[in-house]
């Protein structure tokens, strides 16, 4: 099937886009919001400034653009909340998921940690809209398991914060966990990284009779 001007066009938007957004999070990464210019941004990109402008057309945009991508990605981790009513299964697949961004967005990561460092000054509404109606949803299904007496009587929130914290741990202190393990971490040093976490998280939340039979 021949492909169409339009489907050109749309392919080549959408590859600009995944480049500049690539560009942008390297930029802020390094020189944070303040110090970060679209030029530089662009030079990263390898484009024009204008055609960086035409597709994000200030810098809060496009940092805008790269926090909510990441947090998109996050959020979307946990999904195995909506497909699995086993705690343990959609557990292990929210944690393990959140490990694996840490690995695969450590700079969207730091600048998220920034960014909650200066008070969220740029993306504020994302932490009361779309962040707080994630965790009322996902606070919900987790105190049905605890009725249900799947999980240990525990504060939902506070599991959130410590899953957020541990993962993500993994990508921004990556200098200092390098340093300790004497060099990045080797895929199958991540993975059994990630398999510890899961289990000490996973297993410190299961009703004691689950732990004990395992």
């Amino acid at each position: 099937m021949r492909t169409s001007k339009v489907q050109i066009r749309s392919g080549a938007r959408a590859g600009n886009e995944r480049l500049i957004l690539a560009a942008a999070e390297k930029v802020f990464a390094v020189q944070g919001y303040a110090g970060s210019t679209m030029a530089a941004i662009a030079q990263e990109a390898g484009l024009p400034k204008p055609n960086v402008h035409y597709y994000f057309a200030t810098k809060a945009e496009l940092y805008r653009a790269v926090i909510g991508r990441v947090l998109k990605a996050w959020l979307s981790a946990a999904d195995t909340f909506d497909t699995s009513d086993d705690p343990a299964e959609a557990l292990t697949g929210y944690i393990g998921a959140k490990m694996d961004l840490a690995r695969q967005m450590p700079l969207a990561s730091r600048i998220w940690a920034n960014e909650i460092l200066r008070n969220a000054p740029i993306i504020q509404d994302f932490l009361d809209t779309t962040l707080t109606q994630w965790v009322r949803s996902r606070e919900a299904v987790v105190r049905k398991w605890i009725a249900a007496g799947k999980l240990r009587p525990l504060e939902p929130r506070h599991l959130f914060y410590m899953i957020w914290a541990t993962t993500q741990q993994y990508a921004n202190a990556a200098h200092e966990i390098a340093t300790l393990e004497g060099g990045n971490l080797k895929d199958r040093d991540f993975a059994k990284a990630k398999r510890q976490v899961v289990d000490i998280i996973v297993s410190g939340v299961l009703p004691q009779p689950a732990r004990l039979s395992k």
